[in-house]
Parts: structure tokens; C-alpha cells; sequence
């Protein structure tokens, strides 16, 4: 990636120099299908007149620039990045023409054609700094402006930006002009033009006087699967919901919501047109924690609308609470208006385990992370930037009072609507409505890395009596803070109608140790739990009692918050080496059968998976999986025919089949000899099964090539490159490996699904030899890919089965080079130290 990168003292001193008015883009989309013609006008004030500058534009020709009248010469001042801009007036007009490029690899003007019919979708991705490959711009967050979009294209296409669609107007046969009314003042990132042969479905938001138009587009090919209706549905709750807590109107006119293909993240709040994952229009059944995400996903874009877009982070320092903020809102939203009412159970599940993964790789940061460049913000869209903030945002607004949070939040709107900030800004306005000094916490919570451990220390006498009661607190020796938590301590008892809380105390801790004598006096109880309701943010460990109770009753609980929270810290203590992974596996085979909530469900079935390919001791694995596989089995035939178990189950089983016998009912499930009442093998369903079978050995490219043809979309031809990269030889290996790494013509849904396929935990012996040419690959994929295409390959390729010590050697080897770039550098050492915490827990397993 030469040149692409941008510094933050870059940024800083070019937002010093300029305060930018207005850009006016013009965009043809009917050049070629290659390329498309860009032309931008930009005008921007100069603090400093005669001062040099850049605008950024990438572009593979450059055919115009001028300034202020006076024509430069494109093979001068561009470098293929940057446009040299000197001698600037106080005020200033840049013409900009250029032929910029179509993209297949997510970012800037992705495009795509659809293999069913023929059409063409357009959309454009510009988080972090992507808007520079469709028209030139000063990308940076800081440099807001309004932004005037002309777009010319196929008649019949629709064509939705940040502003309300107009009235197209014809040019010739077949092509029309759409020109766009200025947005309000914004960030590059947050524009957004999407094209193309999309279906539409329209609505309105009413309340009182309010009217906002809504939309939902899709493909074409897709529209017999959108259910618009409960789209709608969950965007009105969040609407009524965000209006009501945030006091202060929606920012934009209009607000569309646009699935689009081969999307490499969730979502992204463009100022009122957000695009989203189009896996989440569901062509086959998926499970209700399915429909769960893609309510979150809907109702943190919606909140970002406010936080994110009206109001804006001055530098990607503070990317972390924009994106935290967002999380704890949707959450909050989802718990409170929705039909999601244990949202915060799924949240606990989910989002904090893989915050609290996160913050155990020797990458972690602070949630206010240190960015210097582009670079460094790239790779930290992660579990600490989104989960680990909401975590430390939901326990704030435990101690300055939820009233007195959102009264602040409420003055920080008004306050800087349609600027940018930093959190200094958001503390001082909770500091006036909270009237607490918030500076002691941001240091404690917000500047400093890593995850403390609560553990319970209780003395009993001979009667069963608490005599003493202490919780304490540890902290990585990397990152020894100990910090002050507020959490609640439950107290558990086994009864006749499951596990219930008999009591309960809420309490300050700090220090490596804190007395509880509001305990003392009282009966142990069977099971105690710390951080009870999950308040705050730190793993914890079960005392011998309680440990001993959840091995029996995990399942008895009759609230799922605090029983997903047991199924956390069994997880972690599994993965911390502190838990046999069998010992895991045969608490999730007692206690997932009685599991209701179908996310925690999902959940365990996944960490099962990884604790069978990473954490078992490799003697044990076989028998392992067998256990497993008649597991899943069996609880597939108890499950309700046709409930959202029973699928999850037959999903699972599917993955964890190895034996004939197994096989055998994957195969006759597949052509429709074997059947299971209630289980309808649907489109997706039939490549899960297909997929395991060719991983196996059990079928090959004949059974690949008639799957495709009964599902010749965009996901079957997905589906078909995940099958073929998975098949059981050398071959099927060599050509995997050569269409991502030294090829780079696979868009990048493909090649996602390459990686995985290639990626088999049973074929360990086929991916040894790929360890050397992984890591004589990934510097020079680094620096001639894009971002998102690099770390698909630098993180999914990296050879994280081989659980042995030649791998972490290998990786130490390449480490030593000093001219590894921080942030491949970092994806390196996260790659490294899965290897090594799987490493120590195959010596716990081993040691059982």
C-alpha cells in the first residue's frame, strides 16, 4: 500500500491550514466498465496565504487540474496519492478531472454483476479513507463540508446518495442525470452514492410532525427474500426510541437502508444511506439470534446518525467511541423498544467474550487508543474499539446515573452539532450534568490496557457460615492496573423450580483486595457469582463450590444473564488453560441441551468447535469429535421439529461429522434419502451439508459443479469456491493458495470464501507446507494490496491449526525483521498468540 498512508500530525497540520466550503462531484457512470469519470470542484480557505498543501485522489489517469484559474500539469503534482497544491489564496477553487476505478475488493466504487440476471450494482465503502478513489478530496475526518453529488448513469438504475434522490433527467437513450442537493456539512467518509438495477421498498416514519422517508433496496434477484415489513419495523422502534432519548430532531432528510453484495463489514453509517451486509437478506431459514444481530446492525447504524454523523471525532483517536457509543445504544435500544428483550444476555455472550479476547493479545490498547496514521487505524476496528468501550460506556452510565448521562449526551449534541470533537468534549458536558470529575475515571478505564480477573475468597466454619468474605483483584503483569469496579454479588441456591437468586449485595471494589462483610453471617450458598447483572468489566472465577454447582446445574438457572455469564467464565477459564477443553466440552453436552436463549446456544456451539480444533491435546482430538459429533446428533433428533434448534443442530452436526456413519446421514440428508421431520434441507443448508462432505473426502468436484447449478447466484458461486478450496489434496491446496495470494483478481467475497475453505482443521497435513511460503508471501502482499484484501489474507492464511512450537519459531523468524510494517506486525503477533494459548491449553488438557 505505497503512498496511501496519511499521518496524524499530517492531518493535524493540514486541518491548521484550510477550512474547507463546499465540493461539487460529478460522477459518469456510463465510461466504461473499467473505469468511471470523476470531476470534483472543491473551494476551501487558506489561513495562511501562499502556503503548500495536498488533496488526496487515487486514480489510475489524471487528465485536468486547476487552481484558481491556473492549470498544473498532472505528471508533476500527482504522485498517484496526492495532488501537490502550492501558492494558495485565502480562498481557493480546485478542479479536479480524473478516470477513477472500479473496485472488487469492498472499498471505494465497488461494483458488481449479478451472475443470475445480469445486473449491475454500484456502492461505495470509504471508512476509513476510500472516498479519495471516486473523487478528489482532503480525507480526514476534520475537514468537514457540503458535498454536491451530479451523477450520470443508466436510466432505469436507482442512484441514492446522502441527499434525497431527485427526479432524474434524460441526457440520451438510456441515460439520465441525477443531480443531488447539497448535504449538510459532513465528513468524506460518511458520503456515500449507491447505484444500480436495485429493488425498492418504500416507507415513512411519522411522529407528530415529524415525516422521514424510508427505503430499503436490495438486488434484484433478492426481493422474493427481503422482508421489508420487519426492517421497517425495528427502524421505527429505533427511530421513536433514539428521538425520544437524544431530544434533538433526525440530522438528514431522508434515511435508506441499502443491502448490498460482497460487503467486507456489518454495516456503515453513511449519513442517510447506510449500507448493510446483504447476507442479511435471508434466502434460506436462519435462527431468531440471526434476526438479533441484524436488528443490532440496523439500530447501531440508526445511532450513529447522531453520534458519528452530526457529530464527529476530529481524528480516529477517538474512532473507539463513536463506534462504542453506537453498540451501547443499540443495545440499550434492542433491551428496551424491541422484541429483543435479553438483548444484554446476547450482549454479555458475545460481544464482551470477544472484547475480553481481545484485550488478552499482546496487541492490545486502551479503549482511547494511540493512532499515528491510517495504518494504525485499519487493524483496530476490534473487539476493544466497539465491545470493550460499550462495556466501560454501560458501566459510566451505571455511576453517574443513566438521567444525568443522556442529559449530557442531550448538551453534547447542541453543543457541537456538525463539528468535530474529542472525548474531552463529551466528558466536560457529562461533568456538568453529572457534577462528578470524570478525569480519575478516563485515566483508570480509558488510558490503560488490559483485563482484570475477580476472584471470591470465602471462609466458612463448620455450620456452612460465611466467617469471611473477600473479592480479588488481578491484573496481567504486562498491564498491572487494578482498578475500581462497581459490581453486584449474587448469591445462588439450588431449589425445586432451577438455580435462583436467594441474594444479592451491590458494591465499590478496589485494590488487590476488598473485604465483603455484607456477606458475613449468611449460609454459602451453593453458587456465588461476581459481577452479578454484569456491571462492569472483568473476567471472573468460581470458587470450588460454585464451580462444582455449575458443572452439575449450569443449565438450572432460571434468568439467562447470569447463566451466560457462568458459560463466559467457563469459556475463559478453558482458554486461560485454567479448564480442560474435554471438561469443557462435557459441560456444554450436560448443560446446552436445557438452553433456551437459541444465541447462547449458538454461541457454545461455536466455542466448542474452536476448543476441538485448538484447545484439546491432538491425542485426544479424535475421540473428542466423536463425542461431540454423537452429541450434536443427538440433540438434533430431541430438538422441535422445525424450531430454530433443531437448524442450529443440524448445522453443527454437519460440522462436526468425521466417522462413516455420520457421513452416511449427511449424504442422504443432501440427495434426499434420509429426512428429519421438520428440517428442511433449503438452498443454504444443502452447501453446509455438501461442503463437510467435500472437506472429507466424501465428495468432490462433480457433486460441487451440480450444487452450482441448481444455485448459480453470487452466494452458490461463493459456496462452490469454499468447496472446491476445501477438498482433501494437494491440488485443490496449490490452487486455493494461488488465486488469493498470487493472484489478485478475486474480488473479495471469493477470496474470503477461498481462505475459509482452505482453512480445514482436517487437513493439517496438507497445510504444513504452506508455513514457509505464508511468510515469504505476506510483506509483499502487504504493501500491493488493499487493506481489506491484505488482512483477509494475512490473518486467514496465517497457520494458526499447526498448534506446535515450529510455528511460533517460524513467526518469531519473520517477527525479527525490522522492516515489518506495525500494523502486518501486529496481525502477526495476534496469529502467534493463538498458537501459543492453545499450546498451554493442550498441556491443561492433556493434564486432566
Amino acid at each position: 500500500m505505497p503512498g496511501m498512508n496519511l499521518t496524524r500530525d499530517e492531518a493535524r497540520e493540514r486541518a491548521r491550514l484550510l477550512a474547507v466550503d463546499s465540493y461539487d462531484i460529478q460522477l459518469d457512470l456510463t465510461t466504461s466498465e473499467e473505469t468511471f469519470a470523476s470531476t470534483t470542484v472543491v473551494r476551501f480557505g487558506c489561513r495562511e496565504p501562499g502556503a503548500s498543501t495536498f488533496i488526496d485522489l487515487v486514480a489510475p489517469a489524471v487528465r485536468e487540474i486547476t487552481l484558481n484559474g491556473r492549470a498544473l500539469d498532472p505528471a508533476t503534482v500527482f504522485d498517484g496519492t496526492r495532488i501537490r497544491l502550492a501558492e494558495l489564496a485565502a480562498d481557493n477553487e480546485l478542479r479536479v478531472v480524473a478516470d477513477c476505478a472500479y473496485m472488487n475488493t469492498g472499498e471505494g466504487l465497488h461494483r458488481f454483476v449479478d451472475p443470475v440476471d445480469g445486473g449491475v450494482y454500484l456502492y461505495t465503502q470509504f471508512e476509513v479513507a476510500d472516498a479519495r478513489r471516486v473523487y478528489a478530496c482532503f480525507e480526514q475526518p476534520d475537514l468537514k463540508a457540503t458535498f454536491r453529488f451530479t451523477i450520470t448513469a443508466p436510466a432505469d438504475w436507482q442512484v441514492v446518495s446522502n441527499s434525497p434522490t431527485p427526479v432524474p433527467e434524460p441526457v440520451r437513450d438510456g441515460v439520465a442525470v441525477w443531480r443531488f442537493a447539497p448535504t449538510p456539512r459532513m465528513s468524506t467518509y460518511i458520503t456515500a452514492l449507491v447505484a444500480g438495477a436495485y429493488h425498492v421498498v418504500r416507507d415513512e416514519y411519522r411522529r407528530g410532525d415529524t415525516r422521514i422517508p424510508l427505503g430499503v433496496f436490495c438486488r434484484r434477484s433478492l426481493a422474493e427474500h427481503l422482508d421489508a415489513d420487519a426492517i421497517f419495523e425495528v427502524t421505527k422502534q429505533g427511530f421513536d426510541y433514539f428521538l425520544d432519548l437524544f431530544d434533538y430532531p433526525y440530522p438528514f432528510a431522508k434515511y435508506d437502508q441499502l443491502f448490498v453484495p460482497e460487503y467486507n463489514a456489518g454495516a456503515m453509517e453513511n449519513a442517510g444511506c447506510v449500507t448493510i451486509l446483504e447476507d442479511y437478506v435471508f434466502r434460506s431459514k436462519v435462527t431468531d439470534a440471526v434476526y438479533e444481530r441484524r436488528a443490532e446492525t440496523i439500530l447501531h447504524e440508526l445511532a450513529h446518525m447522531w453520534f458519528g454523523d452530526l457529530v464527529t471525532m476530529r481524528w480516529w483517536d477517538d474512532l473507539w467511541l463513536n463506534e462504542s457509543f453506537a453498540t451501547y445504544a443499540s443495545v440499550l435500544c434492542q433491551a428496551e423498544a424491541t422484541r429483543w428483550r435479553g438483548a444484554w444476555t446476547t450482549f454479555a455472550n458475545s460481544m464482551k467474550a470477544w472484547a475480553y479476547r481481545q484485550d488478552q493479545l499482546p496487541s492490545t490498547h486502551p479503549i482511547v487508543a494511540d493512532i499515528r496514521d491510517l495504518e494504525d487505524v485499519e487493524v483496530n476496528f476490534d473487539g476493544i474499539t466497539y465491545a470493550k468501550g460499550a462495556s466501560v460506556l454501560k458501566q459510566l452510565v451505571a455511576w453517574v446515573g443513566r438521567d444525568r448521562f443522556f442529559q449530557g449526551v442531550r448538551h453534547y449534541f447542541k453543543r457541537h452539532e456538525w463539528e468535530n470533537t474529542t472525548l474531552r468534549d463529551l466528558l466536560t458536558a457529562l461533568e456538568e450534568t453529572s457534577g462528578r470529575n470524570l478525569a480519575a475515571w478516563s485515566a483508570e478505564w480509558l488510558e490503560t490496557a488490559g483485563v482484570n480477573t475477580l476472584r471470591p475468597e470465602i471462609t466458612t466454619d463448620d455450620a456452612g457460615v460465611i466467617t469471611a468474605f473477600a473479592v480479588l483483584q488481578e491484573a496481567p503483569e504486562q498491564y498491572p492496573t487494578l482498578r475500581s469496579h462497581r459490581i453486584g454479588i449474587g448469591l445462588y441456591e439450588r431449589t425445586g423450580s432451577g438455580l435462583v437468586r436467594t441474594g444479592r449485595v451491590e458494591l465499590d471494589i478496589a485494590g488487590a483486595r476488598t473485604e465483603v462483610p455484607e456477606l458475613v453471617g449468611r449460609r454459602r450458598p451453593d453458587l456465588v457469582l461476581l459481577n452479578d447483572d454484569d456491571l462492569s468489566y472483568a473476567k471472573i472465577r468460581l470458587d470450588e463450590r460454585s464451580l462444582a454447582t455449575l458443572q452439575e446445574s449450569i443449565a438450572d438457572f432460571t434468568d439467562s444473564l447470569p447463566r451466560a455469564l457462568c458459560w463466559l467464565a467457563a469459556w475463559d477459564m478453558t482458554r486461560d488453560a485454567e479448564m480442560a477443553a474435554r471438561d469443557f466440552l462435557e459441560l456444554v453436552i450436560s448443560g446446552i441441551g436445557k438452553e433456551a436463549d437459541i444465541g447462547l446456544v449458538q454461541t457454545l456451539q461455536r466455542q466448542v468447535r474452536s476448543a476441538l480444533d485448538f484447545y484439546v491435546a491432538p491425542e485426544y482430538r479424535e475421540v473428542a469429535q466423536r463425542r461431540w459429533a454423537e452429541a450434536a446428533y443427538g440433540f438434533l433428533i430431541a430438538a422441535e421439529p422445525g424450531s430454530d434448534h433443531q437448524l442450529a443442530w443440524a448445522r453443527t452436526f454437519a460440522g462436526a461429522a468425521s466417522e462413516d456413519d455420520h457421513l452416511d446421514l449427511l449424504r442422504g440428508l443432501l440427495d434426499g434419502t434420509t429426512t428429519i421431520e421438520g428440517l428442511t434441507v433449503d438452498t443454504d443448508l444443502r452447501w453446509t451439508l455438501l461442503h463437510r462432505l467435500v472437506a472429507t473426502g466424501r465428495a468432490g468436484e462433480p457433486e460441487i459443479d451440480a450444487e452450482l447449478d441448481r444455485d448459480n447466484t453470487a452466494a452458490g458461486q461463493r459456496h462452490a469456491a469454499g468447496c472446491r478450496a476445501a477438498r482433501p489434496t494437494e491440488q485443490a491446496k496449490a490452487e486455493a493458495w494461488a488465486s488469493t495470494v498470487e493472484s489478485a483478481d478475486l474480488p473479495n467475497a471469493v477470496q474470503a470464501a477461498v481462505i475459509s475453505g482452505f482453512m480445514q482443521s482436517n487437513q493439517r497435513e496438507l497445510l504444513a507446507p504452506y508455513v514457509d511460503r505464508y511468510f515469504a508471501a505476506i510483506k509483499d502482499v502487504w504493501a500491493t494490496r488493499t487493506n481489506e484484501i491484505a488482512q483477509q489474507i494475512v490473518i486467514g492464511l496465517y497457520p494458526s491449526l499447526l498448534t506446535e512450537q515450529a510455528t511460533l519459531d517460524r513467526t518469531d523468524e519473520f517477527l525479527r525483521d525490522p522492516e515489518v510494517p506495525p500494523a502486518l506486525r501486529r496481525l502477526v503477533l495476534e496469529g502467534r498468540d493463538g498458537v501459543a494459548r492453545a499450546l498451554r491449553a493442550q498441556e491443561r488438557d492433556r493434564a486432566r
